[in-house]
């Protein structure tokens, strides 16, 4: 069959047209905001959508909330990198307060096309959702059971399909955690047998940090530098074969801030904190259920390592089921997690749990230095010279003292005078007992 070309539309016609379509389609679109009733606006605005797309050059991506049982980490991770996106003129968002979350949490709300800017590549985000319905038999009759189910759709040129897939979306997942770690909540969890995973939680609000720590300065920028390189070197345990932790041991007597250091720690990297009390524990298989239920990015800690295995009961957690939750196959169960064991007795431990990939760094916590309270004085007294100073690093070098201890003296008064002639008499007194039981230990 022959087509006469004066029969056939010209190329500016069909452009034209084109254009025509598009702007009708806004043009609706802007009516069924406006007007149109919510119940069907949904659905409107699905077609609407799929007509302005059919009729473009762009490629589209969709993003689906879920595979079934399944979450998308992409879509949970665009929820996240647009809700930071969003501007003044959008004409309609989400906000939530999650419990147990200190800030709002912003989103986009359904089909408000957003635009994201990528190395000069335009590219349109529109969150949509359609329905299914499931049949639910219960006592011989039907119900029907409606479930939402949300997509994003991505929309761009399709000359740029390799840039958006091989750049633009691992650049959004990467936005989307840091984005998450720089509002993320703090979690402290504890044993719970009555929770979905035998964990419960509460907000960890710690305030230490490593400026606050007085330890050891050779020892804290070790540790820190440690960790960074822990952090950074995901691919490094992939190329290796390992999994992707790390154990540390903090030893030392009572007071020396084992406790605080994990805190310091958590808040650093950003580390949820996870308390594994053995003596609550049940059995081995309990014990690798636990670690199941801890999420990546996390800080195990068990305290008191001496005596959580020889309290034990024979039925309950076991050396052998110890070691296989360190490091054995249960360990990989997981990315990023760090394990730290505290004791104030490290000669009493059995050396098969010292050596490395399960004690990896050995931190010893020590008795005050002159250095640590200068540390604790700057927290404390806002001071950093004085001339008592020299006076009290006499003492601390001939009294042993906990940086408890001597922070315990330096809150009594505001006044740095008062505060360190305190501390002073404190020596006095505890070298004169010391001196009386014969239990004084000259440094």
């Amino acid at each position: 069959m022959w087509f006469s070309t004066k029969t056939m539309p010209s190329y500016e016609a069909i452009l034209s047209a084109t254009a025509s379509l598009t702007a009708s389609v806004i043009l609706l679109r802007t009516i069924a905001n406006d007007f149109i009733p919510e119940s069907i606006k949904d659905r409107l605005f699905l077609h609407l959508h799929k007509i302005s797309s059919s009729v473009s050059s762009q490629l589209t991506v969709v993003i689906e909330e879920s595979d079934g049982l399944t979450v998308n980490q992409v879509f949970h991770a665009a929820n996240v990198y647009l809700g930071e996106k969003l501007s003044s003129s959008t004409p309609r968002i989400k906000v939530k307060k999650p419990e147990k979350e200190k800030g709002l949490q912003v989103t986009t709300d359904k089909n408000q096309e957003m635009v994201d800017v990528f190395k000069g590549m335009k590219l349109k985000w529109v969150l949509l959702s359609t329905s299914r319905n499931h049949v639910l038999k219960k006592n011989n009759k039907n119900g029907v059971l409606k479930e939402e189910i949300r997509y994003f759709e991505l929309s761009f040129h399709k000359k740029n399909r390799e840039m958006v897939l091989g750049s633009y979306l691992p650049y959004l997942l990467q936005k989307a955690k840091e984005i998450k770690e720089k509002n993320k909540t703090l979690k402290l969890h504890t044993v719970d047998y009555n929770g979905t995973d035998y964990w419960g939680s509460i907000n960890l609000d710690h305030p230490a940090s490593f400026d606050t720590m007085a330890m050891d300065p050779a020892v804290k920028t070790a540790l820190i530098e440690d960790l960074d390189r822990f952090s950074r070197r995901r691919e490094f345990y992939r190329r290796v074969g390992k999994a992707w932790k790390r154990g540390y041991l903090l030893y030392g007597q009572p007071g020396t801030g084992k406790s605080s250091l994990v805190a310091a720690m958590a808040n650093y990297l950003k580390f949820d904190v996870y308390d594994l009390d053995l003596k609550e524990i049940q059995c081995n298989s309990d014990l690798r259920r636990l670690l199941i239920g801890t999420g990546n990015g996390s800080i195990i800690v068990i305290e008191d390592i001496d005596t959580s295995l020889d309290s034990a009961e024979d039925d309950k957690v076991t050396l052998s089921g110890l070691l296989n939750f360190i490091d054995g196959l249960w360990s990989s169960c997981g990315d990023e997690r760090i394990i730290v064991f505290t004791t104030n007795h490290k000669e009493r431990l059995d050396p098969v749990l010292l050596r490395p990939g399960r004690m990896d760094m050995h931190l010893h916590m020590s008795y005050c230095t002159f250095s640590g309270f200068k540390t604790l004085a700057s927290n404390y007294l806002r001071i950093q010279d004085h001339q008592l100073f020299d006076e009290i690093k006499g003492w601390l070098d001939k009294v042993q003292a906990t940086p408890a201890a001597v922070a315990g003296e330096l809150m009594k008064c505001e006044d740095p005078d008062v505060a360190l002639r305190g501390l002073i008499k404190w020596f006095h007194n505890r070298a004169n007992t010391e001196m009386q039981d014969g239990s004084l230990n000259i440094k």
